[in-house]
């Protein structure tokens, strides 16, 4: 036992040898790295992609889709790329290419171009809250910065006007509202299809009574478009505005006074005798009337 140790240690206390043995060891870390390298090079993944062209609002379907096979350092330099098949078809909760997009023949999805398809309602109205009312803004490609604004999107209401005594009147009305739609003269949707069209009207649903803000909103809006010179200006901001919406408030208490002077409010008569208006309450008793 002794001799074969004395005989390691003189092995090893050989100059040529550690040399040898250094290079050796050298050769395999390459060969190992060289070879991880290139099976991360080489090494594939099966992608989805669209095996005809696929429009704006459509479902996506088994038939219109197939697979073909990527290299994996293309899909992670690629974060939003859709690899998983079942992400794109599922009979349970359909999927849908999302408005102001396409998807061309032969190319591969992405997550911000699709939509579960049930939040692609064909009535603009059908999920409008209770106490809100349809309004619409007349709207042209300059003033909607390009047709980029889209339904879902939160945006915000400038006001600019001439006061009274003629004052070049600016200023945020609005904040936080949301586009149910944008269509065109033709009343048609603009982002349904993959064909350029011009919006002519952005369509919202706004509360008709603010009770924090004691103001009905649908009212406020109305009137304002019937200001000879007044005009309405939607102002979008940036994606965490729409991802994380605020409530929709009125932003300028001098702004609704000075749309307020333009017009009378008539009060609604309600059962039981009280008469309401906008921002206060007249109720009617025999002995009198109490403001």
């Amino acid at each position: 036992m002794g001799n074969i140790v004395t005989t390691i240690k003189r092995f090893l206390s050989n100059k040529n040898t550690v040399t040898i043995l250094g290079v050796l060891l050298g050769v395999v870390v390459l060969y190992v790295f060289y070879n991880y390298r290139v099976n991360q090079a080489v090494d594939t993944v099966m992608v989805p992609y669209a095996t005809q062209e696929i429009t704006a609002t459509t479902e996506i379907t088994q038939e219109s889709i197939s697979s073909v096979e990527v290299l994996r350092s293309f899909v992670s330099s690629h974060t939003n790329l859709i690899t998983d098949t079942a992400a794109l078809v599922n009979t349970t909760n359909p999927q849908c290419v999302t408005y102001g997009t396409s998807v061309p023949q032969g190319a591969f999805f992405y997550t911000e171009q699709v939509v579960t398809c049930s939040a692609l309602p064909n009535d603009a109205f059908s999920n409008m809250p209770d106490g809100y009312a349809p309004f619409s803004m007349s709207v042209d490609i300059h003033s909607t910065y390009g047709n980029s604004m889209y339904p879902g999107d939160y945006i915000d209401l400038y006001v600019k006007m001439t006061s009274r005594d003629g004052r070049i009147i600016f200023g945020k009305l609005i904040e936080s509202i949301e586009i149910l739609d944008v269509r065109d003269s033709q009343g048609n949707s603009v982002f349904l299809t993959s064909e350029a069209a011009t919006p002519s009207e952005l369509l919202f649903a706004v509360p008709t009574y603010d009770a924090h803000e004691e103001i009905d909103l649908h009212w406020l809006l109305n009137i304002a478009t019937y200001i000879s010179g007044l005009e309405l200006i939607p102002v979008p901001r940036n994606a965490s505005y729409t991802t994380n919406p605020g409530e929709t408030s009125v932003s300028s208490y001098y702004l609704i006074n000075e749309i307020e002077t333009y017009a009378a409010q008539i009060p609604d008569i309600n059962v039981g005798g009280s008469t309401t208006t906008n921002n206060n309450t007249t109720t009617n008793e025999d002995s009198g009337t109490t403001e």
